[in-house]
């Protein structure tokens, strides 16, 4: 995948699901059921055990529920060359990891660097961050994003941490590429359970609040 492609992928479903559990019964379905309730894009991470099994799985069966699966809380080169290797299609990390950028950039695929301030907004840039993750939003709430897109116009921001369906769109307005959904849509007791049908009901959920996508939006993602 593209940095292109992972942009306008994002810019039309407007979340990603970032899933942190103790346990993944079947990440294929669970990519399934995400896909259904209308979140296409798809973190697993590196706190949850084996979780490079995992992402295979799910790459493996793309073609049967069409997700697009990648890696966060990428730490080290060496867990990015993992993912990598289990066909991840996009890194993320948790806040500056240039060996991580160095790795996703050689393989030609993705990759959103953490950032918190307007100094390490520019630093994820320079490194070559397609997409630039600002965590944890809730720290600084949506007109942070509002103000970094002043010096900061053409960057793509996805924040991430303590948003759900009641302030979503709010980051989304203020100039967010997409949001990243958790719990809310993914809680680990549902993950762990395998309860894919209260996951597609959650993600439907959560995507039907987040509304259209306003035509500047659109702009911006191209």
């Amino acid at each position: 995948m593209t940095a292109e492609e992972l942009i306008a992928l994002l810019a039309e479903d407007r979340t990603l699901a970032v899933v942190r559990a103790n346990a993944i019964p079947d990440a294929a379905a669970l990519a399934g059921a995400l896909a259904a309730g209308g979140v296409r894009a798809l973190e697993l991470t590196f706190t949850t055990p084996d979780v490079v099994t995992h992402v295979r799985r799910a790459v493996e069966h793309a073609g049967d529920h069409g997700a697009v699966v990648g890696v966060g809380t990428v730490l080290t080169a060496d867990q990015a060359r993992a993912a990598v290797d289990a066909g991840a299609q996009f890194l993320v990390t948790p806040g500056i990891r240039p060996a991580v950028a160095e790795v996703a950039v050689a393989a030609g695929i993705p990759v959103c660097l953490g950032a918190m301030t307007p100094s390490e907004v520019a630093e994820a840039l320079d490194l070559g961050s397609d997409v630039v993750k600002i965590f944890p939003a809730r720290q600084v709430g949506p007109g942070f994003l509002k103000d970094l897109r002043g010096p900061y116009p053409g960057v793509k921001l996805l924040p991430s941490g303590g948003i759900d369906a009641s302030n979503a769109r709010s980051y989304l307005d203020a100039g967010a590429l997409a949001v990243c959904c958790g719990t809310s849509v993914v809680p680990p007791s549902a993950v762990e359970a395998g309860v894919w049908d209260e996951i597609t009901s959650r993600a439907a959920a959560f995507t039907a609040a987040l509304g259209s996508a306003p035509e500047e939006a659109r702009t911006a993602a191209g």
